[in-house]
């Protein structure tokens, strides 16, 4: 029987304007979420809504919020909340060409200075429900290890032990330090580990399983170096995985995003 066939995509879209300038990008991120024809999109820094945007760039920035403008006719959205503020609010997001049956946004902010939240929504994929987690983590190594325990019972609690699962998003995990605690707890695998361990069998890294599991770099954008995204599923079988990067996308945001192809167990 053929496995059904599924792309997902995660990119921390840096609120749809650019990084240094902040002009906005939300018609040419649009464009490229398109271009990536994936069936989910988890996405970070996702405005809400931006009342000073809005009056700047009346012309350019969309009436409606960023995911359901970047949704369009195509997906169907859910929309967490995680940061507000006087003129406006953002947060996470998921995009999904199937029917989100189910949404629930848990705050996950360590302190004051750093809203987070874990985006979880119930997803139909034909007979079959796929848990998403859409998560994007602190900046400070000891708020980011209570997030994952605090990632690790939203998934338990919400999702039986062989339901498919998906998390993704922005760890700003650059020393890999979390991605234990997910495998050991949750029987997930990061997506890149599968490259690895074909690497391996092919006498390319003779090591292993010694030799340590990486993450693809993604941050920054034009020369990615550190590996601050990840994708971790349960359930499926991981086809290919590749980091979208270069002048192009630095263009966009400052992180690249990564897009997976993968089949349902």
């Amino acid at each position: 029987m053929n496995r059904m066939k599924l792309r997902i995509a995660t990119y921390n879209i840096h609120k749809g304007v650019s990084t240094f300038r902040s002009l906005p990008r939300i018609h040419a991120l649009k464009h490229a979420v398109n271009a990536m024809e994936a069936d989910f999109v988890f996405l970070q820094e996702v405005q809400g809504r931006h009342d000073w945007h809005a009056a700047r760039h009346a012309q350019a920035w969309p009436q409606e919020a960023q995911h359901e403008f970047l949704a369009g006719d195509s997906h169907h959205s859910a929309y967490g909340m995680n940061a507000v503020y006087d003129h406006g609010h953002h947060g996470n997001a998921l995009l999904s060409s199937y029917p989100i049956n189910a949404v629930r946004n848990q705050d996950v902010s360590d302190h004051i200075f750093e809203q987070r939240g874990i985006l979880h929504c119930m997803v139909q994929v034909q007979e079959c429900i796929v848990h998403c987690y859409v998560v994007h983590l602190g900046l400070f190594a000891g708020g980011r290890r209570r997030q994952t325990r605090a990632l690790i019972d939203a998934v338990q609690s919400s999702a039986r032990g062989d339901d498919p699962v998906i998390i993704a998003g922005d760890f700003n995990d650059w020393g890999n330090q979390l991605s234990p605690m997910l495998r050991n707890s949750l029987g997930v695998a990061e997506v890149f580990d599968d490259q690895q361990e074909a690497a391996a069998a092919s006498s390319l890294l003779p090591n292993w399983p010694s030799y340590p599991v990486r993450p693809a770099r993604t941050f920054p954008a034009a020369f990615p170096c550190l590996p601050l995204d990840r994708i971790y599923v349960r359930g499926f079988a991981v086809d290919s995985a590749r980091v979208l990067h270069g002048p192009q996308w630095a263009k966009l945001s400052d992180h690249a995003p990564i897009v997976v192809n993968v089949q349902l167990n």
